[in-house]
């Protein structure tokens, strides 16, 4: 047993979660904790190794899937009635007592489980085990330790740990016992908002008597909102219920009297004094705190206090950003199209490569752009480019703005948004020259092959040394000062096709048609590339059965490559499929992150897109289709320019738009290009890293190779230099990486932690549609399909992709589909590009789309207008 006096942070072993926590909470001036101590886990322990059977009874556990309710039912009900019916051994018992008569003999007490995976800072476990009020007596309270050991058991705790991966044997389960407060008043306060996630903003939540009814949800509580000392808005709740001590022990839940219900449970000034309270102990742990407090009289206890597990932290604004400066972070996976959480090296490789300061938090990467609103030209440069192209974006942009004091104005800087599209202005003076483009392709492919033969045989540090002074050369090609101006050029000009031919004519999105088929586009060759190894499969029945039996078997690696040598038709099959990889096999999803599976390294990942197009389509589909996108562009083209000429000034304008039709087709298609062959590096990169983690290794620096993936490019470089590493580092990367997985990263988030992901201000969608971004025009009804995993896609002719977010690792599947919708995405991220290549309605940015839209749903896509009806919720 341990008083609270000897519990601190370090103790978690042995308190558990909600015991060092109190521990914790004891320490700090001015914040009363009721007195108490902890059962440890060693004595759970002991208790549990006399259990008749338990082993027996956990491996029957370890066996139940945590989806069977029923079995985790029976089993857990099974372990838990074997914990109580054993006895607390006498030694133990005699400790507990003498604990009691220090508290007073015939107390009250709260008995409360403390769980070692409870209370932390990635998993709360909130409400996993049982907690008991108003216990009185030494055998009364033995009796409740025991019900708490056994509700570590419960059917929702034994879930939790299942699907959160925690292991049932690995969990301690200690016991807190304080002397029972029986309050006027008690609640829970936040000290960060828990809907905007705003850390200056203290919320505290308050009913009659103990909290029981209130934290269950039972009854609703009185709501304080407290910002800078000062309570900023107040929302008094009926309080129908108030949880009292029950003459017989355990509390009961009477009725308020009517005069009480909407009286407020605290004053302004109480209410302040919690938020200050609130703060102290938030400073003690170092991260916002879910706080449960009571009120005796004017003074408060606090009886628990836990990290807030479900907020996205804050990014660090690190040296140079100033003290105490707002900053506003955009989110840079919603531009690059991967909003999963990054590993280290991943994050380090990034932000070697791009040109602008990116700044961490959970595993994302994040650009502080309150420097630029904070100009008139940033602010009007970046509300048109990323603004335009992601309104969501933009309307968060615009709330944190028209606050007005937040981010100030300086009228006399005039500093533009780095990296950003020029604001306005008419399309660049390029020549639609696809010769450029050529040079530009040639050129950077040239350097790829100088890299591929330089690295091949270095290794230790002059590997790092390389790659160190490759990535400068990466930098160069990837923006190309040739490059900038013909992208430009080509978005410039779909920009002045669609607004000049929607007022000339009444066409709304023409560019989105006239640039079907154009040429150099990389990402859209590679989807209608795998329709031509389709057409090398498909002709082989033994061929096509192994390839399924590769998906059933989810196999790693590339051995089955070889393994189809001895079928009919199969090294017809494994040279297509290699020569696939050889050009593409550098690509997979979430591809900015260098740490990630690439097709060449898991070729099983593309099986299942391959085996569709089999099924789907007849040979040579792969040339009609982009013959069909080139003769609808060059339709469409014949068409408007008509139209024009019969205008008054038609020559002139018929001129005009031919210009920026050949500009648009010469340059649209090299947009995707510069990130392919960023990703060709990196492929390169990670495959020597790699090698040389194996030889760490083998020497037993690491444990396994991709314990590199955890550590950070500079860091890495020092362990390959020292031949030493930090497996603790490298342990609770792991563990931070997985904490990360489970977030959601938001747009924008301020300094403030406050989360703005925006809406859209439209009213021109009918009742019910779901709002978002036209990207590619036309109307398309089919069934939709909620995708969440390239490999586990199971499209059909017809179908509509749902899904959160598409890199060019999804192009194979466009070619199967016939529109797209995705949760995150802007006019011109890669869905919205291809699927206007490939000539498929799409409409990006539709909150929450794979959550609001049902599998297997009959939807209508608009993608000319911007929103998403679901027709028929069944198949």
């Amino acid at each position: 047993m341990l008083d609270f006096a000897h519990i601190d942070a370090t103790n978690i072993a042995e308190a558990g979660g909600k015991g060092a926590a109190l521990g914790e909470l004891s320490r700090i001036a001015g914040v009363r904790v009721p007195d108490g101590f902890c059962v440890t886990t060693e004595a759970f322990r002991r208790t549990l190794a006399g259990v008749p059977s338990i082993d027996a009874l956990l491996d029957r556990l370890a066996r139940v899937e945590p989806d069977d309710q029923a079995a985790v039912r029976a089993v857990s009900a099974d372990i838990r009635r074997a914990i109580e019916d054993t006895d607390v051994h006498a030694d133990l018992a005699a400790e507990i007592g003498a604990a009691l008569t220090r508290l007073g003999e015939d107390a009250p007490c709260a008995v409360r489980s403390s769980a070692t995976a409870e209370d932390l800072p990635t998993a709360s476990f909130a409400g996993q085990q049982d907690s008991y009020l108003n216990v009185t007596g030494r055998a009364a309270v033995l009796r409740h330790i025991r019900l708490c050991w056994a509700s570590l058991f419960t059917e929702r705790a034994v879930t939790y740990r299942a699907r959160n991966g925690f292991d049932h044997r690995g969990i301690g389960m200690a016991v807190v016992v304080q002397r029972m407060v029986f309050p006027d008043a008690a609640g829970t306060m936040f000290t960060a908002d828990p809907v905007t996630s705003n850390r200056r903003t203290v919320t505290v939540e308050a009913g009659w008597g103990l909290a029981e009814a209130l934290v269950s949800g039972r009854v609703s509580g009185d709501v304080y909102t407290v910002r800078d000392d000062r309570v900023v808005a107040t929302a008094i709740a009926a309080k129908t219920l108030d949880a009292r001590a029950a003459p017989e022990g355990g509390v009961h839940e009477a009725p308020v009297e009517p005069e009480r219900r909407t009286r407020p449970a605290l004053t302004a000034p109480q209410a302040v004094r919690l938020a200050r309270l609130g703060r102290s102990i938030e400073a003690h742990f170092g991260r916002p705190q879910d706080i449960e407090w009571c009120r005796v009289g004017d003074d408060f206890h606090v009886v628990q206090s836990r990290p807030i597990t479900t907020l996205f932290p804050v990014p660090e604004a690190g040296d140079g950003d100033g003290d105490g400066e707002n900053h506003v972070y955009v989110s840079v996976g919603h531009q690059q199209m991967m909003t999963d959480a990054m590993k280290p090296l991943g994050l380090s490789f990034w932000q070697m490569t791009t040109p602008r300061r990116m700044h961490e938090a959970g595993g994302r990467l994040f650009v502080d752009v309150a420097p630029m609103l904070a100009t008139p030209e940033g602010r009007a440069g970046l509300m048109e480019s990323l603004g335009g192209s992601d309104p969501l974006l933009g309307d968060a942009m615009r709330t944190v703005l028209d606050r007005g004091d937040f981010v100030r104005t300086d009228h006399d800087a005039t500093a533009a948004p780095a990296g950003t599209a020029p604001a306005g202005g008419p399309p660049a003076p390029v020549e639609a020259d696809p010769a450029l483009v050529d040079e530009l392709i040639r050129s950077a492919e040239a350097s790829v092959a100088t890299l591929r033969s330089e690295i091949r045989d270095l290794s230790g540090p002059a590997l790092l040394d390389f790659i160190r002074s490759d990535i400068a050369e990466l930098r160069r090609v990837l923006f190309d000062p040739r490059g900038l101006p013909l992208i430009m050029a080509g978005m410039e000009a779909s920009r002045w096709l669609n607004e000049h031919l929607e007022a000339w004519l009444g066409e709304r999105n023409a560019a989105d048609v006239l640039t079907q088929s154009v040429d150099h586009n990389v990402t859209s060759e590679m989807g209608l590339a795998l329709l031509d190894v389709a057409d090398a499969v498909r002709p082989y029945p033994d061929v096509v059965a192994f390839l399924h039996r590769v998906v059933d078997e989810d196999r790693e690696g590339d051995a089955f490559l070889d393994e189809m040598a001895g079928l009919d038709g199969g090294p017809q099959a494994r040279a297509a499929l290699r020569g696939y990889l050889d050009t593409y096999g550098m690509r997979c999803v979430g591809e900015i992150d260098i740490t990630r599976t690439r097709w060449s390294e898991r070729p099983a990942a593309l099986v299942p897109a391959l085996l569709a197009n089999v099924r789907n389509f007849a040979p040579g589909e792969g040339g009609r289709r982009f013959a069909r996108g080139l003769e609808e562009a060059r339709r469409k083209e014949a068409d408007v320019l008509a139209r024009l000429r019969a205008l008054p000034d038609g020559e002139d304008r018929a001129a005009r738009t031919k210009g920026m039709i050949d500009r648009v087709r010469a340059f649209a298609g090299y947009r995707e290009y510069p990130k392919y062959g960023m990703v060709c590096r990196y492929f390169l990169y990670k495959r020597a890293l790699l090698r040389e983690a194996d030889r760490l290794v083998r020497s037993g620096v690491l444990r396994e190779a991709e314990d590199v993936f955890f550590l950070r490019f500079e860091e890495l470089e020092e362990v390959v230099r020292t031949r030493e590493v930090d497996a603790g580092l490298v342990q609770r990367r792991r563990e931070a990486f997985r904490s990360h997985e489970a977030l959601a990263p938001p747009r924008l988030i301020t300094s403030d932690g406050e989360i703005l992901n925006g809406r859209y201000r439209r009213e021109d969608a009918p009742p019910g549609a779901l709002a978002g971004l036209p990207v590619s025009a036309g109307a398309v009804e089919g069934r939709a399909r909620v995708v969440t995993e390239i490999a586990q896609a199971d499209l059909e002719p017809g179908d509509i992709l749902v899904t959160a977010y598409t890199d060019p690792s999804w192009t194979p599947l466009f070619v199967a589909v016939t529109g797209l919708v995705t949760e995150v995405g802007g006019l011109m991220t890669h869905g919205a590009v291809i699927a206007r290549e490939y000539g498929l309605p799409a409409v990006v940015g539709v909150e929450r789309a794979t959550r609001r839209i049902p599998d297997g749903a009959r939807i209508r896509v608009h993608g000319t207008d911007g929103y998403v009806e679901i027709l028929d919720r069944l198949d």
